[in-house]
């Protein structure tokens, strides 16, 4: 049975992408998210997303471009995770171009709730900031 659920998992990629990392970007995070947030991937986004929050004034940019898919899991992650950067006086960004990822926050009652951009903040001149 594990094996399977690693199987089902690996079909399920959420990120960061393999070989990356979440990049310093002046002085907000940026974790660039792949493939699909739902049920097989909440727990262990929700865990990453919980380190990247722990800190005081956490500015967490969480670039959705190459998400194809968040089920209702998924958006219990988006919101852990605002609540989070809110509660320690921070900042959180979603990065989409998505008119159905917009169209499901507000199907959801999430409409004006987070920030959205559509474009990652730039890295800071002379290095990563950190």
């Amino acid at each position: 049975m594990a094996e399977q659920d690693s199987a089902l998992a690996a079909d399920h990629p959420v990120a960061p992408r393999p070989g990356t990392d979440p990049a310093a970007s002046g002085t907000a995070t940026v974790v660039p998210l792949h493939g699909e947030i739902d049920v097989l991937t909440a727990f262990p986004l929700s865990d990453r997303l919980d380190a990247l929050t722990a800190r005081p004034h956490p500015d967490l940019v969480l670039d959705l471009r190459a998400v194809g898919f968040i089920d209702c899991a998924g958006l219990g992650v988006l919101c852990r995770a605002r609540n989070r950067v809110l509660a320690r006086d921070g900042r959180l960004r979603l990065v989409t171009e998505s008119a159905s990822l917009r169209r499901l926050l507000r199907a959801a009652g999430l409409g004006g709730v987070f920030e959205l951009v559509t474009v990652p903040p730039r890295p800071a001149r002379g290095g990563s900031g950190r």
